[in-house]
């Protein structure tokens, strides 16, 4: 027998409202749910399970990455909400459903509470569910950072990169210091604050690896009759002891001395020299370590040296969400 569910206009925008769903899949839903509205959104959700299944083994590397702080300032969230195509994660309704999900993550401290949290009558996974069947493609939570400290901040780039900032103080303009340290974060890419982090068994094994690759490289740069790459012995300031300084410095003199540089002048050339050993044997830091890189707004001096100029205060944390 033909199915007489009248369907209202105004029954229809009330579910696409709640779901995020097309026009035709709210009006098909609710005229298979006999109008009822609850069953309806049941509906949609089996179809996003259908869905769902049939996309689990694809790669969700393109969404969003959304950054939250709650309101006094001590506790942060970057989520990534992740999708299969650009398309899909540059449009505002997936941007708006990403931001809505990071503030109930700003409640949780790990991914899986935040997929067990409610969202609007059902979980945060089933509502990646639901719309998994709204949108068409596999919606999954790709990256989830949690970070609280006296005081956060955030910076997010083009919903692409999520950065949080803990500091151990609230200082003058600590608005502009945590924004620009979280935009060397987002740009830079670093995964530990320090040299001193290292384990001195990684230090040695990177150190190796390095150089192993630059003598190769040198192998055919020579071969093709080109300047070959410097070969440094270091690359951490965790290498650099009094002792590797010192032998650096008397290194330096013996060549200023060839070169028959004045010694007179030697006080004004070394400082330039020894800055250069320094960063030539410093790479893994300068690639790995927040407070060691060069301050992207201002490479003649590192983060460290710009926090330090906002006085007594440290970066004590960061995390970073990325799409893909």
């Amino acid at each position: 027998m033909e199915n007489t569910v009248k369907i209202t206009a105004a029954e229809v925008n009330k579910l696409r409202q709640a779901t995020g769903a097309g026009m035709m899949d709210c009006k098909k839903a609710l005229v298979e749910a006999g109008g009822d509205f609850d069953k309806a959104i049941e509906v949609l959700r089996k179809k996003g399970q259908k869905v769902a299944e049939k996309r689990a083994d694809r790669d969700s590397s393109e969404g969003a990455a959304i950054a939250k702080i709650n309101a006094d300032n001590t506790s942060g969230v970057a989520i990534v909400l992740g999708c299969e195509t650009d398309f899909v994660g540059k449009n505002e309704n997936f941007v708006a459903l990403a931001n809505e999900l990071a503030e109930v993550a700003l409640n949780y401290d790990t991914k899986e509470a935040f997929l067990a949290a409610d969202f609007g009558g059902m979980t945060v996974a089933e509502k990646l569910t639901e719309q998994t069947g709204v949108i068409g493609e596999k919606l999954d939570i790709t990256a989830f950072e949690k970070l609280e400290a006296p005081y956060v901040g955030q910076y997010v780039h083009i919903n692409k990169i999520a950065a949080l900032v803990g500091l151990s103080a609230k200082v003058d303009n600590v608005e502009t210091l945590v924004k620009d340290v979280a935009m060397q974060v987002a740009s830079m890419g670093a995964t530990t604050l320090s040299y001193k982090d290292f384990d001195p068994a990684y230090i040695a094994s990177e150190t190796e690896a390095r150089i192993a690759v630059i003598e190769k490289d040198n192998i055919e740069l020579g071969r093709l009759g080109k300047t070959l790459k410097n070969v440094p012995k270091y690359i951490s300031m965790a290498q650099l002891t009094p002792e590797v300084i010192a032998e650096a410095e008397e290194a330096a003199k013996a060549e200023l001395k060839a070169e028959g540089k004045p010694e007179q002048i030697w006080d004004r050339i070394l400082p330039g020299k020894m800055e250069r050993f320094i960063s030539d044997n410093t790479t893994l830091d300068q690639e790995q370590c927040l407070l060691d890189q060069k301050f992207i707004k201002d490479e003649k001096q590192t983060v460290a040296d710009y926090v330090k100029s906002y006085g007594d205060v440290e970066v004590v944390g960061f995390k970073r969400a990325t799409v893909g």
